[in-house]
């Protein structure tokens, strides 16, 4: 967001995944933490938009859903909620089906609701749906980074090549920065992307950017039971060291040539791309 004195640039970062159960909530929630331990002023928008998680993973109860916006019964400053260190959260809705997929005036109501929101925040974090479908591909192109999460289980690096095959194909995305999470090891992690890596290269022709390993930890699963981001409650299990290290690389690059400098900019870019991929 950039208030109303102007264009503040914000880092905005898609986590995906071409299958589901692979741990990208468990992520996003814990990369939110991490950042904003950071001093970072943190959203996160739950565009799992028919299958929400992120207020199940943070313990939360909201009122009101994004579809509450979309529907024009809200605004958006009423619906987002409060999570951990000040981070805010616009909530998916659970089990509604017309929005797995959004047509072209939901997204402009959405839009519509970014540009009217005047607090400033540092960094936008997506949590999308599993899979190919239509919303993924669009929260994918429009952001300046683009994390997949994927683990050793072989469905999961299939599932992984499918995703980044359309976003490359269909949508000419070229940046994707892979995250192995429920690796036994760094051997055991880095094995899985170099099988990613090569079937990119062979038949894609694309490189893709490594960004490191989550490795498997009991902790994680007590964090989920407790409905706590494994970082806030154990920050000293390996999951949250390794998960320290990948946000901090995040940080580093600071995307200065993906800028699109305000959020509202960031949806346009959505809308843009679903213009030209229709056409």
């Amino acid at each position: 967001m950039t208030g109303k004195s102007g264009h503040k640039q914000i880092k905005t970062m898609t986590v995906t995944s071409g299958k589901g159960g692979v741990g990208k909530t468990n992520m996003v929630a814990s990369l939110a933490v991490a950042f904003s331990r950071a001093g970072k002023k943190v959203m996160i928008l739950d565009a799992d938009l028919g299958l929400s998680n992120i207020d199940v993973i943070f313990d939360l109860a909201p009122k009101y859903t994004i579809q509450h916006v979309l529907s024009g019964e809200k605004r958006l400053a009423d619906v987002l909620v409060d999570g951990p260190y000040g981070i805010k959260i616009l909530p998916a809705s659970s089990g509604v089906q017309e929005l797995t997929e959004l047509d072209e005036f939901q997204r402009l109501r959405l839009l519509e609701e970014f540009e009217a929101y005047d607090s400033e925040i540092d960094l936008l974090l997506i949590d999308t749906g599993a899979g190919i479908s239509g919303n993924v591909a669009f929260f994918c192109i429009a952001a300046q980074e683009t994390i997949v999460v994927t683990s050793p289980e072989p469905t999961a690096l299939t599932d992984a090549y499918a995703l980044i095959k359309v976003l490359f194909t269909q949508y000419q995305e070229r940046d994707f920065k892979i995250l192995v999470n429920s690796a036994r090891d760094s051997e055991d992690a880095f094995d899985v992307f170099r099988r990613l890596s090569l079937a990119a290269e062979k038949f894609l022709n694309l490189s893709l950017d490594y960004l490191g390993f989550i490795p498997l930890d009991d902790a994680i699963t007590r964090a989920v039971r407790q409905q706590k981001a494994f970082i806030d409650i154990y920050p000293n299990c390996k999951a949250a060291e390794n998960l320290r290290i990948v946000a901090s690389k995040l940080l580093e690059d600071d995307g200065t040539d993906r800028i699109k400098g305000s959020l509202q900019l960031f949806l346009g870019n959505m809308l843009k791309k679903d213009t030209i991929a229709q056409n």
